[in-house]
């Protein structure tokens, strides 16, 4: 069947898909969406919930940073969130941004013998979480903390063990980073998944952390992933607040990333594309 016979109608927008993943300009058959569009839909649906309710391997990725992190002194750390299971986990937010009984006494017997009850022995501690993608952390955790290492390596920073932190939110790493007395905790975590993006990491920055907190003490790098930001960039960025939040003692609100302000003016059709996906035809 040649295009004239095709009974789908193309969209006048389709030179517009080179530069997104957004779905738009899908053309239509009638008054539906073309059966190709609508089976990428299925599909990019079922992507997404099989991130939200893949396991995270905890104990493959605790031997791959043992065997890869040069300086990583002390094991990696298993621990769990209040939310027993997924079910409770999708269900009770709160939950899974605090530490389950055991898992606090594990921090609290790592604290190094003879520091006062408010030190903060440690400058930096990782904390990865499976979130609501575990594919995500699969994927991208270990190598870019492998870059993120290298790029630190001459800084002198104190650093925790990497703690794993299953069924977690972004606030468990608070929790974390005060129990182990750590001046700044950087959290990786995979982020609610998309129908373009099901293996999407985001990083979290906070200073001094503490339970309690709320989001705007918090750096947040997102859309980390191949076909997003790739993870040389997000160690470039997260390198740099990371250096600033410790100069200046602080994090969120009051700390910008500044990486990205010698960049070129984006283009006419970089604008416009930004514009569209401004527009809400976005994922």
């Amino acid at each position: 069947m040649n295009d004239k016979d095709s009974p789908v109608i193309a969209n006048p927008w389709t030179a517009l898909r080179q530069f997104t993943d957004a779905r738009i300009a899908l053309g239509r058959a009638g008054v539906s969406l073309p059966t190709a569009a609508h089976l990428d839909f299925q599909l990019a649906h079922a992507r997404a919930r099989d991130a939200v309710h893949l396991a995270l391997d905890a104990p493959r990725l605790a031997q791959t940073f043992n065997a890869s992190l040069e300086d990583q002194t002390s094991p990696a750390i298993t621990l769990h969130s209040a939310a027993t299971d997924r079910n409770m986990y999708l269900q009770r937010p709160d939950l899974g941004s605090r530490l389950d009984d055991a898992s606090r006494q594990a921090l609290t017997a790592l604290k190094r013998p003879g520091t006062p009850q408010c030190a903060r022995p440690y400058d930096l501690a990782f904390v990865v979480v499976d979130g609501l993608s575990a594919w995500a952390i699969e994927q991208s955790a270990a190598p870019f903390l492998a870059i993120l290492q290298r790029r630190i390596a001459a800084e002198n920073w104190s650093m925790a063990p990497i703690c794993i932190a299953l069924q977690g939110r972004v606030a468990i790493g608070d929790e974390v980073g005060e129990l182990l007395g750590a001046k700044a905790v950087a959290v990786l975590i995979g982020e609610r998944p998309g129908l373009s993006s099901p293996d999407s990491m985001g990083l979290y920055l906070t200073w001094m952390p503490r339970v309690g907190l709320t989001d705007a003490s918090r750096n947040c790098i997102s859309n980390v992933r191949p076909a997003g930001l790739s993870l040389d960039e997000a160690a470039h960025k997260l390198h740099h607040l990371l250096v600033q939040a410790r100069q200046r003692q602080l994090s969120g609100v009051a700390l910008k990333d500044e990486t990205g302000e010698d960049r070129a003016l984006p283009t006419a059709t970089e604008a416009h594309v930004t514009a569209v996906a401004s527009a809400g035809w976005g994922p």
